[in-house]
């Protein structure tokens, strides 16, 4: 008895010497490039720091207290706010209906399918070089295409209103591809019995998209939700090429503000303040998506 169970524990610690061999290179990873930058820039926010100087300064709260009582501060998040919210609205509801016509049997969907998608592999640097042509108030291409009308295009990029609308446009174009993709691979996961059954029962188009489609597609579009939320909150490229924050700070987000304090300003400690609080923001976000998916997702 004593033998199988000297037998057992030498199995069991080889098992997990095992585990730990497999394992542990990765815990080793996500711990330098993961969880040590984190532990670390929340030290940078309570300090003050050129990133040149070999010595920083501890302030404490002094950092959160700039933020918070800074005049632009209110701009920075409603920008934030707006951005995020109109890119992730109009990304899934039109990446749907985009999805809902490229699932019917047309001739060239295939075709179209990569078209829609080829955006997303593209650089958003290169798309907001693109993007600033087409938006010239003089030159560009819906200026050209407007002006036998008698119409004048908006000065997108140099107007404190239109700025937004004009980058917001340009995340949804790169982005919208994504959201067909994966809407297209939950449409067609949906059994063609429940829309049968839905038939049979007299349901319209109307009631078989609202009780069998978008049932059926409630996981991808908690996917979408949180993937898109967290992207939008994190864009930069297309800001810093198209409007580099302005006019006015018109379209200055929260990760743009914190790559003006760190990278631009050599501010480390509220570049920190700054990172800290988006991850917060995108935290408690998605805290707060998985707990109310648990009443409105379906997965079966």
């Amino acid at each position: 008895m004593a033998r199988a169970v000297r037998r057992y524990s030498a199995i069991e610690r080889r098992e997990w010497l095992l585990f730990a061999l497999l394992v542990g290179p990765n815990l080793l990873l996500f711990a330098i490039f993961t969880y040590w930058p984190l532990i670390y820039n929340g030290y940078l926010s309570f300090v003050r720091w050129d990133m040149l100087s070999p010595v920083k300064i501890w302030v404490g709260l002094g950092n959160y207290r700039y933020l918070f009582t800074s005049a632009d501060f209110g701009r920075i998040m409603l920008n934030t706010l707006v951005f995020t919210v109109a890119s992730v609205t109009l990304t899934c509801v039109l990446g749907l209906m985009v999805a809902l016509l490229l699932n019917l049997p047309l001739r060239g969907r295939d075709g179209v399918r990569g078209v829609v998608f080829s955006p997303v592999m593209l650089s958003g640097a290169a798309i907001g070089i693109v993007w600033i042509y087409i938006f010239d108030a003089r030159y560009g291409l819906i200026q050209t295409l407007i002006h036998p009308l008698g119409l004048q295009s908006p000065r997108w990029l140099l107007d404190t209103f239109w700025a937004m609308p004009a980058v917001i446009i340009v995340h949804v174009w790169k982005t919208l591809g994504y959201a067909v993709v994966i809407y297209l691979a939950g449409l067609q996961g949906i059994p063609r019995e429940l829309y049968e059954a839905a038939l049979v029962d007299g349901a319209g188009a109307w009631a078989r998209f609202r009780h069998v489609t978008i049932p059926g597609l409630s996981p991808v579009i908690f996917f979408l939700v949180i993937t898109t939320v967290l992207a939008g909150f994190q864009s930069f490229d297309i800001i810093k090429v198209m409007t580099d924050g302005g006019p006015v700070n018109a379209t200055t987000t929260l990760v743009y503000y914190l790559y003006q304090e760190g990278f631009v300003g050599f501010n480390a400690g509220r570049a920190g303040v700054a990172a800290v609080l988006l991850f917060l923001i995108m935290l408690l976000f998605t805290v707060v998506q998985m707990r109310t998916s648990e009443r409105s997702v379906h997965y079966s």
